[in-house]
């Protein structure tokens, strides 16, 4: 029987938007793994970094609280789910806020009420790796490997926004262990002691101030590089975007040989778990994941 979850997309996660291609994989993991994913219906964008450009509080959270709402009068009694970290972050601030404040959430229903809508704010809200962490467990999640990742070794960035301020319950907040732990289940080789793996890699600030945003990603893609690591995964749309985009302007600024496929964990477990290299959304990569594809065929 499917594990069904209340699903939060996200804007980065449509048809045509940078993320696309890691919405493509999830649900070729998910299929493979028999878990549901429900839209909430007639979500809107959580604010993410604009939010706390202008407009208070009140209105950044309201924006989340708004799906919340619209998640428990749609899908009463399931957790929501999201993918994108950003997203997570988002909405699990403005669960907590109206959960634990009584004066926001006197202050959020009141704006909801406009809308026809009202928030309880007391189911979980969960990024999918602790979804597969925690519902799955990785033994289940290496029977179901047919086509190991065998003789690749993988760079964990986990980045900020799964890491802090809240975390995956039970890791480390200097080094979590989560991605090296699935990269071993889906039988390739974790990049270990992997330095750089909870290090900023200048989110938003890559449109604002490219140049600063760039010596943070060069740390990032050279301390993968330096341990011998085939390729990146990550959690993050950002961080993917980030650390894949802008290779080719660090290598011609500094004169490195950058050439680093950075994939998501649902790419990687859906051509472990047999998918073919389009539902796995390899097509969406900018720099190929040779490897991934050769398994994949």
């Amino acid at each position: 029987m499917a594990k069904e979850y209340s699903f939060y997309p996200g804007c980065s996660s449509q048809k045509g938007a940078s993320s696309y291609n890691y919405q493509r994989s999830v649900n070729s993991m998910c299929d493979a793994l028999d878990i549901k994913l429900n839209d909430i219906p007639d979500w809107n964008c959580c604010s993410a970094s604009i939010g706390y450009s202008g407009g208070g509080e009140l209105p950044r959270i309201a924006l989340s609280a708004r799906n919340i709402a619209l998640s428990e009068q749609a899908h009463p009694g399931q957790d929501i789910v999201a993918t994108c970290a950003a997203c997570w972050l988002a909405t699990r601030e403005a669960q907590e806020r109206v959960h634990d404040d009584p004066q926001t959430m006197t202050d959020i229903n009141e704006a909801l009420k406009e809308g026809g809508l009202h928030i309880k704010g007391d189911k979980q809200i969960r990024h999918m790796v602790e979804v597969l962490i925690e519902d799955i467990g990785y033994d289940q999640l290496k029977s179901g490997v047919t086509k190991p990742l065998e003789g690749i070794k993988i760079a964990g960035y986990v980045g900020c926004q799964t890491n802090r301020p809240f975390g995956i319950v039970g890791e480390s907040f200097e080094n979590p262990k989560y991605l090296d732990k699935l990269v071993e289940t889906l039988g390739a080789d974790p990049l270990q002691d992997y330095d750089k793996k909870v290090s900023c890699c200048g989110g938003a600030l890559a449109f604002s101030e490219p140049e600063k945003a760039q010596v943070l990603i060069k740390d990032i893609l050279e301390a993968a590089h330096d341990g011998g690591a085939d390729m990146i995964v990550t959690p993050c749309p950002v961080c993917q975007m980030n650390t894949e985009v802008y290779q080719d302007h660090i290598n011609a600024k500094y004169g490195t040989k950058f050439n680093i496929p950075v994939v998501y964990y649902s790419t990687l477990i859906s051509v472990a778990y047999g998918k073919s290299a389009k539902d796995s959304a390899l097509d969406g990569q900018i720099i190929p994941a040779k490897k991934l594809a050769e398994i994949a065929k």
